[in-house]
């Protein structure tokens, strides 16, 4: 366990600098952007505590690097270089590509996850768990929709990947329903 504990140190220190190049915040809130981290590793370490064969060493880094391409200064290539190819490739495949229009980036990064092995699937699985929170004041009806339809996509395209997660998942999205009403 050691070796996932240095793995887990080493890798949420660099999202964690990175992430505060930006003071980057939690959506909707004041709370550093490492707070969304930490709560989708919780969920790696969940998932992987109830499934067999579950690669932790492997999702714990993707889970706390998958929004440094996205949102950072960080670079595929620098993932590679201080990770490992593998796992620059699934945060680049949870990353959107925001040259394509908005309705088409969550179901062409899904098309590239699942070319992935499952640790990639659980990752987003996990993040969009944790990302079904109560959503930030100034979304309206329109965005709070569309953003439980996203979660509905992403659902029914992993499911598969893994069963804790996906069931996860399926209750979250039950449960954010009561923001639709709003």
């Amino acid at each position: 366990m050691s070796d996932i504990q240095t793995l887990y140190q080493k890798t949420i220190k660099f999202a964690a600098q990175r992430h505060l190049e930006n003071n980057q915040k939690v959506k909707g809130t004041d709370l550093p952007y490492i707070v969304h981290l930490c709560n989708v590793a919780m969920e790696i370490f969940m998932a992987a505590s109830n499934t067999d064969g579950f690669d932790l060493a492997f999702a714990i880094q993707v889970s706390l690097l998958h929004d440094t391409i996205e949102d950072t200064s960080a670079t595929l290539e620098e993932i590679s270089y201080l990770y490992s190819s593998d796992i620059a490739d699934a945060v680049q495949a949870l990353t959107k590509d925001d040259k394509l229009p908005k309705a088409l980036q969550t179901t062409e990064s899904l098309s590239r996850i699942k070319k992935l092995r499952k640790g990639v699937w659980a990752v987003k699985l996990a993040d969009r768990i944790t990302n079904l929170q109560p959503p930030p004041k100034d979304w309206d009806k329109e965005k709070r929709t569309a953003y439980s339809k996203d979660a509905v996509l992403i659902w029914e395209a992993l499911k598969d990947g893994n069963h804790y997660l996906a069931e996860r998942l399926h209750r979250k999205i039950d449960e954010y329903d009561k923001y639709l009403e709003i």
